[in-house]
């Protein structure tokens, strides 16, 4: 996700552009942490307090030029509007988010807000299309036949959540004014992997692999996770 984020960044920005980003729901401050790294101004917004303790601890390890160029907030991603001012920020994050919100366009066009024109929208959602490839590539046939008409499932934390389908997102994104501009599949291949898997010594393989399925029809349309850049007009 990372390299396709980067892909449409590179494609959008002249290189070296000091980039404003927002990062909604940043969790422990992975994807700003790096893009902090890469030199851009990053804002990252957290509800959950141990996450953004360990984003905080994460950023105190850094540079003081990384320091610098990140600041993290401690409040609700559906309150964008309260904390910054409209069209604040040219690149706005949000991943592994959507699945927690039962009614996300609210959400999503509070985001579409926050971009300046051109600004670019990144959405990391569970694949509404593809529920059933986990628990029919694990033998659960039960699972698998009950995952074929909802939207509904039950996350690895035991937790029951929601997923998106592209369709329907498309269509949000149109209507919110950041339409859909590219789209990507995510774990096409190793959604099944166990959490806390060694990390094989072929990995830069297994990457390309992930990346170019992810790009590829029809393998992108039965990825675990979609990655979403919608652009505002």
């Amino acid at each position: 996700m990372a390299r396709q984020l980067d892909e449409q960044i590179v494609g959008r920005y002249p290189v070296g552009r000091r980039l404003r980003v927002l990062d909604v729901g940043m969790g422990q401050g992975t994807q700003a942490l790096r893009l902090a790294r890469a030199g851009h101004q990053v804002t990252g917004l957290e509800q959950d307090a141990t996450m953004v303790a360990a984003a905080r601890q994460a950023l105190c390890a850094e540079p003081e030029g990384i320091r610098e160029r990140m600041r993290i907030i401690e409040g609700d991603g559906r309150d964008t509007g309260v904390h910054f001012l409209p069209g604040s920020f040219d690149v706005v994050l949000c991943h592994g988010v959507l699945m927690y919100v039962e009614e996300p366009d609210p959400l999503l066009a509070g985001l579409a807000r926050m971009l300046a024109p051109g600004g670019l929208l990144s959405l990391l959602v569970r694949n509404g299309d593809a529920l059933a490839m986990r628990p029919g590539l694990s033998g659960d046939w039960a699972g698998a036949l009950g995952a074929f008409d909802t939207v509904s499932y039950t996350n690895r934390l035991g937790l029951d959540v929601r997923a998106d389908r592209l369709e329907t997102l498309t269509a949000t994104l149109a209507g919110i004014g950041a339409p859909l501009a590219a789209w990507y599949g995510v774990r096409v291949f190793t959604d099944t992997a166990v959490d806390g898997a060694e990390i094989p010594a072929d990995l830069e393989s297994l990457l390309a692999a992930e990346e170019r399925a992810g790009r590829t029809e029809p393998y992108r349309r039965v990825a675990a996770l979609l990655h979403l850049c919608g652009v505002r007009g």
